[in-house]
């Protein structure tokens, strides 16, 4: 069995990785999977602590050596040190306080995630668990479900009183919250991890589906209970599979939505167990992605009739090990997005420890992969990463999309951005670096990551929900913590050296940088005040609701869409483009994004000081447009694909 091996680079934030250690046997090495630890071992950070010192004191004597006897002629070459992320300098803009108050308890919220964790560090306790805003009864509020897990089988503990269950909260449209659980038919234990939310059969009610260790679930809306269809519809996946983020989205283009379900590692206890992971030589530790095979996504296209048919072997996005032919992926998250402006619904998948992915669709429910192509397969050094969540957006608003993808602790988080668009391929570049982003987000294990705009100004900001896997990790790295701080990274503008800068908690607030194991998260308009409020996921925790209670006297506006002919009735996919005097902003109706998350379907645009809107276009997916003159702002409007209609507060 091989040691589970560190790498030094990984021990302290502030040192920039150049390479990453190949652990195992040399016929072990695949180029596709360049691997990384995701513990770190004490024991070999104090022996290449002791071989750094022995090189140093033989480097030290050498230049003494060679300035004793150096002739004129001898020219001293002094080894460069090591290359250091340097903090960016803070931006000319006036950076606003965006204050987040946490009101978890007070808004009726008392879920406890149940990880399931007995002893044995079983991989799957670490990595949940997922959360959505969704308007289940359709009253026109955000109401939140909360994925849980549950005890294993095969624990030997008494058993609680009552099993683990996921939560369903219905909004009063003020931000409290009831536990309607029982009453919508949800009160359904499983070892539960991430959700998507769609209305998959167009019947005008959000349907949701469930990923999990064994088998997953899809409920259908009936509008006064959720109802299980999994079996009828055909969704359920293996029960050996471990699926992780999903979605729902139409890839063929026929109006009714499909469902794309990430799968991680190919996991069991026996093998979990078989493998000595540790800390420390002693800790156990929970293991690493590369010591478990990969898992290939599934694709399920809608047959309209509340079935669904597995596409997955042919429609483009099972990728293999070219050695091994086993499955390469190891996948966390999922986005979309038409990345190339062909009217087809394209896919990033974020991958744990092996390239991430991008899908580019056809239109009609097939794909071809082009992560390496693309630029986003790998870092910049051309190494793997430790990808968890993932999100799309036009944070520059301009033609440059931005992919946001949270990863590994010392790894910093990706923002590739795209430069170039040539034969239908977008070629992107990670940005991190050269805009501020890499050095804050660095240090942190990020697992949830999105766009949204906190202030209301305009611009996309970044979220990121951090934690990291192992309890103890603190006493073997000093610079790592099991419980992380949350982070808000204001989007300054383009036209600022650095476009982003992290607000401290001054900027921000105590409630939102408290500490927490961090997994999944979303936002939503809980409380109808125009802002968007935060809720972020705990492993083996309480979540925690966020207000949004910023009051910097910006505009707004909010969307809501129903689609019709030849469009899901969710709208998703959907652009919205509102055209100012100082340019165009575009959001794409997409909730999911982050990690096993969803958020709400309303899409909510900041205008700064702007107190008027030049026209609003609606981008159906279908190719239709609806184009809207001076649409009122600091409301909510909605309309409905077929017969427009707009309705706002005070009409």
């Amino acid at each position: 069995m091989n040691e589970h091996h560190v790498d030094p680079t990984k021990q302290e934030s502030n040192v920039e990785q150049v390479e990453r250690p190949i652990v195992g046997n040399s016929a072990d090495y695949d180029p596709e999977t360049l691997e990384q630890d995701d513990t770190v071992i004490g024991t070999a950070f104090r022996k290449s602590l002791i071989v750094f010192g022995v090189i140093a004191i033989l480097v030290v004597g050498t230049v003494l050596a060679q300035r004793y006897l150096a002739e004129d002629d001898v020219e001293v070459t002094e080894r460069a040190p090591l290359e250091v992320p340097q903090v960016p300098r803070r931006p000319e803009a006036e950076i606003p306080q965006v204050i987040f108050s946490d009101i978890t308890t007070e808004a009726g919220i008392d879920f406890v995630h149940e990880n399931g964790a007995y002893g044995d560090k079983l991989l799957p306790e670490t990595m949940g668990g997922g959360c959505a805003f969704l308007d289940f009864d359709n009253d026109g509020d955000q109401d939140i479900l909360l994925v849980n897990s549950r005890r294993w089988d095969w624990d030997t503990r008494p058993q609680p009183d009552r099993p683990a269950r996921m939560a369903l909260y219905a909004n009063d449209g003020k931000g409290h919250f009831t536990d309607v659980t029982h009453q919508w038919g949800l009160a359904v234990s499983l070892y539960g991890m991430g959700a998507a939310v769609g209305d998959f059969d167009n019947d005008g009610q959000t349907d949701l589906f469930i990923s999990a260790v064994g088998h997953n679930h899809l409920f259908r809306n009936t509008g006064k209970t959720f109802q299980d269809v999994t079996d009828t519809a055909g969704v359920a996946g293996r029960s050996t599979a471990w699926s992780s983020s999903c979605g729902f989205f139409d890839a063929d283009a026929d109006g009714d939505l499909d469902l794309f379900v990430c799968n991680y590692v190919g996991w069991n206890k026996e093998i979990d167990l078989a493998q000595n992971f540790t800390l420390d030589g002693k800790l156990r530790a929970y293991g690493q992605p590369q010591k478990f095979p990969g898992s290939a996504p599934y694709l399920y296209l809608n047959n309209g009739d509340g079935t669904f048919e597995d596409v997955t072997a042919g429609s483009g996005i099972e990728v293999r090990n070219a050695g091994t032919n086993v499955p390469l992926a190891k996948s966390l998250g999922v986005a979309f997005a038409d990345l190339n402006g062909d009217g087809h619904v394209d896919l990033v998948v974020a991958n744990d420890t092996v390239r991430n992915f991008l899908y580019l669709g056809k239109g009609d429910g097939t794909f071809e992969e082009e992560g390496r192509s693309s630029g986003i397969a790998f870092d910049t050094n051309g190494n793997a990463r430790g990808a968890m969540g993932i999100d799309i957006g036009r944070f520059r608003n301009s033609d440059e999309l931005g992919i946001a993808i949270g990863n590994f602790a010392n790894e910093t988080t990706a923002l590739y951005v795209r430069r170039t668009l040539t034969n239908q391929l977008p070629v992107f570049q990670d940005e991190a670096i050269s805009n501020g982003i890499a050095p804050p987000t660095r240090p942190e294990l990020t697992f949830g990551v999105f766009f949204f705009d906190s202030d209301l100004d305009g611009r996309l900001d970044i979220f990121a929900a951090n934690g990291h896997l192992e309890k103890d990790i603190n006493l073997v790295q000093s610079s790592q913590h099991y419980e992380q701080p949350p982070q808000l990274l204001w989007n300054c503008g383009a036209e600022h050296e650095n476009e982003f800068v992290a607000l401290t908690s001054a900027q921000c607030g105590e409630d939102f940088v408290r500490r927490m194991v961090g997994r999944g998260a979303s936002f939503a308009d809980i409380d109808g005040d125009g802002d968007l409020d935060l809720l972020i996921t705990s492993n083996g925790g309480s979540p925690r609701l966020l207000r949004n209670d910023q009051d910097l006297g910006h505009h707004w506006l909010r969307v809501r869409l129903t689609g019709t002919t030849g469009v899901n009735s969710s709208a998703i996919g959907t652009w919205i483009d509102i055209h100012t005097a100082t340019g165009v902003r575009s959001q794409q109706v997409m909730p999911t994004r982050s990690y096993l998350s969803q958020a709400e379907l309303p899409v909510t645009f900041g205008l700064g000081d702007h107190d008027q809107i030049d026209k609003l276009v609606i981008r159906w997916p279908n190719g239709t447009t609806r184009e809207v003159k001076n649409p009122e702002i600091d409301t909510m409007l909605e309309f409905t694909q077929a017969v427009p209609t707009a309705t706002s507060k005070g009409q």
